[in-house]
């Protein structure tokens, strides 16, 4: 029973460290604005970071 609790944290983690690797700092900020958004219900946060990691996936729109 304890390897099944373990999994969905070391899934948060591993998903955590490739937005890191992928986006860098800007990605983390925006995945933690967008997580906190969500938890407190607040919806101008969670846009903010969906806000943010949708102009790092899309890149230069030049």
């Amino acid at each position: 029973m304890p390897a099944l609790a373990l999994l969905p944290a070391v899934l948060v983690v591993a998903f955590e460290q490739l937005v890191q690797w992928k986006y860098g700092p800007a990605g983390i900020v925006g995945l933690l604005l967008l997580t906190v958004g969500i938890k407190a219900k607040s919806p101008a946060v969670s846009s903010a970071g969906a806000v943010v990691l949708a102009l790092l996936m899309t890149g230069p729109a030049l």
